[in-house]
């Protein structure tokens, strides 16, 4: 990340996922300023201008976009053309990004733009800048994209939002682009002639998303790494089966990173007891095995993910240095659709490591003398308290949509657009089937760490727990979940509960390892 008067500047090194995923959450963003890098840019309009006054034909400059590129546009309506083409997109569906997806938006195709290479003017890279750090969130449907050739229709929000056109996400309220312009003295810019094109032809929305599930995803295995420990003091699991000698042999690096928070969280002054069996069930002794395949994608994702963000994806690319126009397919999303389906099928691995393991844990018959359901009530009153019974059903809901939605999205390809766009990538439906996967296996973790945490404050009231067998580690977790959440005595309704908590493991609320 390069800091420029804490601002994240573009157009100098390469960005990160957490310099994305920084701008989405309120970061302020700059240009590299240097003369080299404003001298590169003019280099590539000046070529472009060039060109142009010499009636050269340019793809999507003097000719229609994709199947129509063989139509020549007339030079006086050149400069209509970007206009156009922003206009006939605006037909984007489905529920709107938010505030910070969006800007998630606006710093992936700042990002690519600021390669210098795809013949765009400062005024719109200096446009991009002022929607950042304005906070203002263009507008932007979710669907209508087939992630090739890039994001074109929810892209064209972006494009349409930097000439003052369509609506705005400002201050919490949608509004007219054209009014809060007008509010923040923002002039509306002219596109030149290909900047339409550059605007809309890449796969930047597909980026954001993907950067926003990768951390998002990082997380999730870290917590289910916590929860799995609270489970496993919670049910008198076997600390063993994560013993360092045993991962030893099986070199997966990521893998025996979870072995050893695992182990970390479970070295207590006076370990708690081991069950009786010889062997936990899959879920607890083979929970390494499961998050560890997240853990070690998570380099490789990243390295797609990262390598997309850095790259120039729109078509054709200007090489201004060379003076030499290079016509290709880089706003392919392939690369992006299959980081997401990888990350989707991973990250729905998790919610059915989890939902394996609550079902032990509600289940007097297998959770090592719990009450059914993990239930709080005692006494007379104890037959009509149901516990988790509930919560547990809603665990095996949420998980089996999470599975539903690993079908790759990548494999779906449709021939669109009079079959020029024959093969194509479907990677912004990959990223936003990720994104659901996400949700429901977040909703998963908060309600499988209420219930981890249930059990923990049942074994210490049963006196079968105290707080020698616990680690610092984890009973630092139970101390943050219970100063928001109420021990369950009498049946109450959760949802309450349950939605705080996901909030507070979608902000990423604890720091677990």
């Amino acid at each position: 990340m390069t800091m420029n008067n804490n601002k994240i500047r573009f157009g100098a090194e390469r960005l990160t996922i957490e310099d994305v995923v920084a701008i989405a959450n309120g970061a302020q963003a700059a240009m590299n300023d240097s003369e080299a890098y404003k001298a590169r840019i003019d280099r590539g309009v000046a070529f472009l201008e060039r060109l142009l006054k010499e009636e050269g034909v340019i793809y999507g400059v003097t000719t229609g976009y994709g199947d129509s590129c063989t139509v020549a546009i007339p030079p006086s309506l050149v400069d209509d053309l970007p206009l156009n083409l922003t206009r006939f997109h605006g037909c984007g569906l489905g529920d709107i990004l938010t505030h910070e997806q969006s800007r998630a938006v606006l710093a992936t195709r700042l990002c690519s733009l600021a390669q210098g290479v795809s013949g765009v003017s400062h005024d719109v890279l200096n446009q991009l800048i002022n929607l950042i750090n304005f906070d203002i969130a263009p507008r932007i449907p979710q669907e209508g994209s087939v992630g090739a050739s890039g994001d074109l229709t929810p892209l064209s929000y972006v494009a349409a939002t930097l000439i003052g056109e369509r609506e705005v996400l400002y201050k919490g309220q949608l509004r007219d682009t054209r009014d809060v312009f007008a509010e923040l003295g923002i002039t509306p810019i002219q596109l030149k002639p290909k900047e339409g094109l550059a605007l809309m032809n890449g796969t930047s929305v597909m980026t954001a998303l993907a950067c926003l599930a990768y951390k998002r995803a990082e997380y999730l295995a870290q917590l289910s790494t916590k929860i799995t420990a609270l489970v496993s003091v919670g049910m008198h699991g076997n600390d063993f089966h994560f013993d360092e000698a045993l991962f030893a042999v099986k070199p997966h690096p990521g893998q025996q990173q979870i072995a050893a928070w695992l182990r970390d969280d479970l070295q207590a002054d006076c370990p708690p007891r081991n069950s009786d069996r010889l062997q936990d069930r899959y879920s607890l002794r083979c929970a390494p095995h499961v998050i560890g395949t997240v853990q070690d994608a998570l380099p490789w994702l990243r390295q797609l993910i990262e390598n997309e963000l850095n790259s120039a994806n729109d078509n054709p690319i200007i090489d201004g240095d060379n003076e030499r126009v290079l016509h290709g397919g880089h706003f392919y999303g392939g690369h992006i659709a299959m980081a997401m389906d990888t990350l989707k099928t991973g990250v729905a691995n998790l919610a059915d490591l989890l939902d394996r393991q609550m079902a032990q844990l509600m289940d007097y018959k297998f959770n090592n003398g719990l009450p059914f359901n993990l239930t709080g009530a005692e006494g007379a009153r104890k037959p009509i308290n149901h516990g988790f019974k509930a919560v547990q059903i809603g665990i095996s809901a949420w998980t089996a949509e999470a599975l539903k939605h690993t079908m790759p999205a990548s494999v779906f390809s449709r021939s669109t657009e009079c079959h020029n766009q024959d093969k194509v990538s479907m990677g912004t439906i990959a990223a936003r089937d990720c994104l659901r996967v996400l949700q429901l296996t977040e909703q998963v973790a908060a309600a499988s760490l209420l219930a981890a945490t249930q059990a923990i404050e049942l074994r210490k009231r049963h006196d079968e727990l105290d707080e020698q067998h616990m680690s610092h580690s984890l009973k630092q977790m139970v101390d943050a979940v219970q100063s928001e959440f109420d021990f369950v005595v009498e049946d109450r309704p959760l949802e309450a509960d349950l939605r705080l908590f996901i909030e507070r493991i979608q902000a990423q609320h604890w720091t677990l390892y």
